[in-house]
This record gives C-alpha cells, sequence and structure tokens, in this order.
C-alpha cells in the first residue's frame, strides 16, 4: 500500500521586505560601534534585544532577496530535437548515448547518488534549470533518464504538457504489471503514471491531477537495467538511504522552479530529525505525523533545537522510489501545497527502510 500525509504550521506573521546587504551591514556596524560606547553600558542588554530582532528581520529579507535572484538569471533551454534512435529523448540525449556526449551538452553533473537500480542518477541542471538525471553502466553509456521540466522530445510528439489522451492514442495501453524474476507485480498507478514498453526500453510516464492530467516527468529505464533489479524493492543499504534522500532534495527543487519559485536550502540539522521520524516508524509500523510518544514534526525539530518561524512536514511510505514519491506527493493537495510553499527556505529529508524493504520518507521544510 502507498502512503501519503503533510502537515504544515505557521507560528509568526509574515515579514515585509526591506532593503540590500549594505543595509544589513551598515546596522551591523552601528550596533558594534554602539556596543563600545561608555555611556550606553547600562543599557545594553535592552539595545542588543531590539538589535538582535531588527538583524533577525533584515536577515530574513536578505535571505528572500538572494532567493528571487535565483529566479531573475534564466538559462536558456536547449532546442529540442526529434529522437534519432528511440521514441523519446531527454535534453535531445537517449539512451546508448555517452557520458561524454551527455557532459558536452550539460557540462559536469552536479551530484551523483545511488538509485533503486544499484547505479548512480547524475544530476544535471543550473540553479536547477533544465534538470534531469542520467544514469550510466560500466561502459558510460546512458541507460536511464528522468526529468521533470521541459527537456522532453519524442517521435509521437508527446511532451511535456501534453495531456494523458494524448499518450494513450500515441502509445496504446500501458502495461498493468511488471515481472520480477519468478513474480508478476501488479501496478497500482491510479492513472496517476503508465508503464509503457517501448525500444528495448520501460518508459514511465507522470501525470499531473492539478494540471488536467497532463504529462509532468518522464523517467525511461533500459530493459537491461530493469531486469538487473530483481526484486520490488531494492535492499537497504546506506548508499541507497542517501541517494533516495538526495533525489527527492532535488525533485522537489526543481518542481518548485518550474512553479516560478526560489529552491530550497539543505539542511543536514533536519535531515537527521526527518531520518529519525521515518526510522521510528519503519520500525515500529506506523504511519503519522505524531510519533509514539505523541510528539509532533514541530515537537521533534524544537527538541532538536532547530529554529523555525514557519514549518511543514510531507510523509509519504511505500513508493518504489524517491522518484515515485514525489509524482505521488504532487499529486496530493496538501503536499503539493508544502512543497509549492513561497515562503519556506529550507529542506531537510529522511529516508529509512523497514524489514521487507519498504522505504519511508519524511521531507521537513522550514522558513527561519
Amino acid at each position: 500500500m502507498l502512503l501519503l500525509t503533510s502537515i504544515w504550521f505557521l507560528f509568526v506573521k509574515d515579514q515585509q521586505g526591506i532593503g540590500g546587504q549594505t543595509v544589513y551591514e551598515n546596522i551591523k556596524s552601528k550596533l558594534d560601534s554602539l556596543k563600545e560606547h561608555p555611556d550606553v553600558t547600562n543599557g545594553i542588554n535592552t539595545l542588543e534585544i531590539g538589535f538582535d530582532t531588527l538583524l533577525n528581520e533584515i536577515d530574513q529579507a536578505l535571505n528572500s532577496i538572494q532567493r528571487d535572484q535565483q529566479q531573475e538569471t534564466k538559462i536558456a533551454k536547449p532546442k529540442l530535437e526529434e529522437p534519432i534512435s528511440n521514441s523519446f529523448s531527454i535534453y535531445n540525449i537517449e539512451l546508448g548515448d555517452s557520458r561524454t556526449e551527455v557532459e558536452s551538452l550539460a557540462g559536469a553533473a552536479k551530484r551523483s547518488s545511488y538509485n533503486e537500480y544499484g547505479v548512480k542518477w547524475f544530476a544535471y541542471h543550473e540553479n536547477y534549470q533544465n534538470f534531469f538525471m542520467a544514469s550510466f553502466d560500466e561502459d558510460d553509456k546512458v541507460t536511464g533518464l528522468y526529468t521533470n521540466q521541459d527537456l522532453l522530445s519524442s517521435k509521437q510528439g508527446i511532451k511535456i504538457g501534453s495531456h494523458m489522451d494524448e499518450v494513450l492514442n500515441m502509445l496504446g495501453e500501458p502495461s498493468t504489471k511488471i515481472q520480477k524474476g519468478h513474480i508478476s507485480y501488479q501496478l497500482d498507478h491510479n492513472n496517476e503514471y503508465h508503464l509503457f514498453d517501448l525500444d528495448d526500453s520501460f518508459v514511465t510516464v507522470f501525470y499531473d491531477k492539478h494540471e488536467e492530467d497532463s504529462v509532468t516527468a518522464v523517467q525511461i529505464i533500459s530493459a537491461d537495467l530493469e531486469q538487473q533489479k530483481t526484486a520490488f524493492y531494492s535492499a537497504e543499504s546506506h548508499e541507497l538511504k542517501e541517494g533516495f534522500e538526495y533525489q527527492l532534495f532535488d525533485l522537489t527543487n526543481a518542481a518548485r522552479v518550474v512553479h516560478g519559485l526560489p529552491f530550497l536550502s539543505w539542511n543536514e540539522a533536519v535531515k537527521e530529525t526527518a531520518r529519525d521520524h521515518s526510522m521510528d516508524m519503519a520500525q515500529n509500523q506506523y504511519f503519522n505525523h505524531t510519533n509514539l510518544e505523541g510528539q509532533s514534526p514541530f515537537d521533534r525539530m524544537k527538541e532538536d533545537n532547530i529554529s523555525f518561524r514557519a514549518a511543514g512536514e510531507n510523509l509519504a511510505a511505500g513508493q518504489l522510489s524517491s522518484i515515485f514519491a514525489h509524482e505521488g506527493l504532487m499529486n496530493s493537495l496538501g503536499h503539493r501545497e508544502n512543497i509549492l510553499q513561497p515562503d519556506f527556505e529550507a529542506l531537510g529529508v529522511g529516508v529509512a527502510f523497514d524489514s521487507d524493504s519498504r522505504p519511508y520518507y519524511t521531507e521537513n521544510f522550514l522558513a527561519n
């Protein structure tokens, strides 16, 4: 069973935007000078409190300005061409292309992390614009591709934004099951995605329920790579846990950029809080924002000395990968609102596996 749930909490009023970096530096300088003045020693504690509050507000405003500036630098999208050898390409890259070809088009990868196939996803982007991921075999040939941005082209004319009916008309009936070893697994897609067996590869087309069932993402996995994965869920490992965490973080930021929002920073401390909750749920076989000790996400963050003025939590369990978890979260309104919340500034993702290798995902969002 696939599970999703979300929660959000804001406990400080919205802050008004203010000035730039020079204003912040000038006030800090004045505060430092004031502290050294002999005539104000008796009132310095009160003054410090007032200035600290002001500096905190300016810090928040500066963060907002810097995040807005991220969006001002627009990276040109490549001119997309029809695939040559396969039905689909991403960023004009097809299965079987070389790593050299990929990096000549997209530059060096920003991150590499292990996925459920036992190989690494390499993430390519510029400030999460033109975001896609690719995997390679031992000969540095592309074996997997994924994007949730407008980088898809196909011989059938399917692209990001195409309607589900158009996909089905062009590609025919999707697969309803997938074979792993001697076991056939039924796919529970609920029309949120469809799997197609094309060109000696498996193409998963994801749809956005909140955008009229339009294509929102595509994953392409070579048949050879898919057959290397002999079980439905991949065995737990530290590398896979960390891989799922970073992949869910990157996917979230790529989605935010698509919707005109600044990307989030990684928060290592709240990642530990999130991972602890995923581990608790996996080990004790429950699924809830409130843990068995009655603590909310906000209680857990405070206990871990994490400060915030706004916070939110998304939970998912049972999805095959961070890609499936993210696409499912985006199709659930409460989770989508957390992912696309303009006020959030940072994110920590924690993943754990139960005894059946079933993954639990926790996303903790913050604004300071």
